[in-house]
């Protein structure tokens, strides 16, 4: 996939850029990264230039672009260079691919009322029911796959997979806001934010200019 592009928003708040990113990195993919501060005046309109959504990420390669994070990883696994992105195991990459999925779709609270702050300092925030029982479902996630998981690595499935870099951002989540969890999801926040790409994706978040003040909900 030579000669593709990437375009994603600030480091510090975009979750989604960070979930391609982040897949793309671990299976050593070079491309252009493009970034497009987001809310500010220009930012609607650079991302249209982009992206047909007017969304991030998007992924441009050849004559073609993926504009949502979840079928980045997809197209990327489907070339030689991404094919360990999902376990090999059939039963495995099913139960990956159904976890992925729910953090694609799923924890709205958790997302409206912990956004993804890199550069926030880590203290705790006072949230409703519906945001503990999703932190308790992502944990029940974590749990399962933790139990279960083969040898090879810390991760859900081992090694580092797309069902990984789909919950990278709330291992963010539970640090930004000193969310009180197992010690088993503290390890693997832990090893989260020990894996290189994130540490490079973190670093480069602290080192940017641009700062969003969320609203509490």
């Amino acid at each position: 996939m030579a000669g593709a592009s990437l375009v994603i928003g600030n480091k510090a708040y975009s979750s989604w850029s960070l979930r391609a990113w982040i897949a793309l990195k671990q299976v050593g993919l070079g491309f252009e990264e493009i970034l497009v501060p987001l809310d500010r005046p220009e930012s609607a309109a650079a991302l249209r230039a982009h992206s047909p959504s007017g969304r991030v990420p998007c992924l441009a390669h050849g004559l073609f672009r993926v504009w949502d994070s979840l079928a980045i990883i997809e197209t990327v696994a489907e070339a030689p260079i991404g094919a360990a992105l999902w376990p090999r195991d059939r039963a495995l990459r099913a139960h990956a691919r159904a976890i992925a999925a729910e953090m694609h779709s799923g924890f709205a609270n958790l997302r409206r009322h912990l956004p993804m702050d890199l550069k926030r300092k880590p203290e705790p925030r006072a949230y409703p029911e519906e945001v503990a029982a999703e932190i308790a479902r992502i944990e029940a996630i974590w749990a399962e796959c933790l139990a279960a998981k083969p040898t090879g690595g810390p991760f859900l499935f081992g090694a580092f997979s797309a069902a990984d870099a789909m919950f990278a951002p709330v291992a963010t989540r539970f640090r930004t806001y000193a969310v009180p969890v197992s010690a088993a999801s503290r390890a693997y926040c832990d090893a989260i934010f020990a894996h290189p790409p994130m540490q490079e994706w973190v670093a480069a978040a602290l080192d940017e200019p641009w700062v969003i003040e969320y609203p509490r909900p």
